[in-house]
């Protein structure tokens, strides 16, 4: 029996390999809208976290999110993802 193959994604905080379920995945909505998308199955350009506040700073201090994207994103994202992020720990 062959074993079942686990997706594998990078961190953009910490640049750990995980399983993608234990990750979180930032969403970038067709309407340009960011949040935070727990399914990881909604519509959009998606990043991946680890569930922690640690790691979502460093990829605010990295810019991770900004090359994940290919843009400057504002200062109000970061502060509306990272409540996001406190209410999910």
């Amino acid at each position: 029996m062959s074993t079942k193959k686990v997706p594998q994604r990078q961190c953009i905080g910490c640049g750990e390999m995980k399983n993608k379920k234990e990750m979180i995945r930032i969403l970038k909505t067709p309407e340009g809208e960011f949040t935070l998308d727990a399914t990881g199955r909604k519509n959009g350009r998606g990043a991946y976290l680890c569930p922690s506040v640690e790691c979502f700073r460093n990829a605010v201090k990295g810019k991770g999110l900004e090359r994940s994207f290919k843009m400057a994103i504002p200062k109000e994202v970061y502060e509306t993802l990272e409540k996001e992020m406190e209410h999910l720990e």
